[in-house]
């Protein structure tokens, strides 16, 4: 059985680790010995016969994420990294896998080229060298500089094959990647990486509600409070909303959303895919994982992508959809109560994303499938 050997680092949500669960799950049920290796805070995962090393967890110290920080408030000086480098270098060489896979990097988690840049290297030093593969989500950060994308491409040199997880008809990875034509040669898009479907007619939980959800929660307090001041301004005034708050949501933040009459505010639920297919309209940010169970599962949708100057992923996929005609949406930065109520009305004129081509969510399975002809 060959061994794959997954790296993957959230830093700020948990979506990252979502969608590299999933892969592994998928990975492992198609005949892989999976290790996946996480370095964010520990977050239950249901991996199926895939294995889980947790290396000693960081995260982004603010929204920004440009700094690191430990999850335990210790220092993130030299000696905690030459430590967590030593650890994953040793755990590397032990496993002998015969493919290595970096979540998002050399696209993204340049932070942490202090362990990824020797891991690479030991990889292209082990013998039979592993086929080394980066797996990474339909849309990267486009205010990289020139300079940072040069060092990608030039980084990418030693990888035999870039694995996008999304659907060129609706986001083309060239629209956020400006080398793109630099790096087609080994990259495959894959399909959207989704979980499997809730059974049809499961519940009828939801039923013609408005789902307000903010995925982990960590920056949704915003959307959150405004959805509560648009629902007397829609045109669903008089359905009931249900806010799914997030484990990451402070405390101090959910208090202040209050429960008012037609109002339910409660943590993320297992059964969120239901919930979206049952729902009149889902209002969200621009997630990947939470787009592409909005695209499979939504009737109609609103998306709030959260954005800083740096952080430009989730505007660019909210922005592709909507030209495309799946989505509405409204930009955080202006977010109001008026503007989220005139991006729901436009939502309920335009079509039902279930009248429109499906999506591509085939992502599991392609990877699985393109894997293994690559070892053949």
């Amino acid at each position: 059985m060959k061994r794959v050997f997954f790296y993957a680092q959230h830093l700020l949500g948990i979506g990252h680790l979502r969608r590299a669960a999933t892969l592994a799950l998928a990975l492992a049920e198609g005949g892989f010995d999976v290790l996946l290796v996480s370095g964010g805070a520990p977050v239950p995962l249901d991996l199926g016969r895939a294995r889980l090393h947790q290396l000693p967890p960081l995260r982004a110290r603010d929204d920004g994420l440009r700094e690191l920080a430990r999850i335990d408030g210790g220092p993130f000086d030299d000696g905690f990294r030459e430590s967590r480098t030593r650890e994953l270098l040793a755990l590397f060489a032990a496993e002998k896998p015969a493919i290595l896979i970096t979540e998002q990097f050399p696209f993204g988690r340049t932070q942490l080229r202090f362990e990824l840049m020797p891991l690479l290297e030991a990889a292209r030093a082990m013998t039979p060298r592993p086929l080394i593969v980066s797996s990474v989500r339909d849309v990267v950060r486009r205010s990289a500089s020139p300079q940072r994308v040069a060092e990608t491409v030039d980084i990418f040199s030693a990888f035999d094959l870039a694995l996008i997880h999304g659907d060129p008809k609706l986001v083309p990875f060239g629209d956020s990647f400006a080398a793109w034509d630099r790096i087609a040669p080994r990259a495959t898009y894959t399909g959207y990486v989704a979980p499997d479907a809730p059974s049809p007619g499961a519940s009828d939980i939801g039923k013609g509600e408005v789902i307000v959800s903010v995925g982990g929660g960590a920056v949704g307090a915003p959307l959150l409070k405004a959805a509560i001041a648009a629902r007397p301004k829609s045109k669903l005034a008089d359905r009931n909303w249900r806010l799914l708050v997030g484990d990451n949501l402070p405390g101090a933040e959910r208090a202040r959303l209050g429960g008012a009459d037609g109002i339910v505010v409660e943590p993320a639920r297992r059964d969120f895919t239901t919930l979206l297919s049952n729902a009149t309209l889902s209002i969200s940010q621009a997630g990947y994982n939470t787009v592409i169970e909005t695209l499979r599962f939504a009737d109609r949708a609103v998306l709030v992508p959260f954005a800083t100057p740096r952080e430009t992923e989730q505007s660019d996929r909210a922005r592709l959809l909507a030209d495309r005609g799946f989505v509405a949406t409204t930009p955080a930065e202006t977010l109001t109560a008026d503007s989220l109520a005139d991006a729901i009305d436009r939502a309920l004129a335009g079509p039902s994303i279930r009248s429109l081509p499906p999506c591509d969510s085939s992502g599991g399975a392609t990877t699985v499938a393109l894997l293994r002809a690559r070892l053949a």
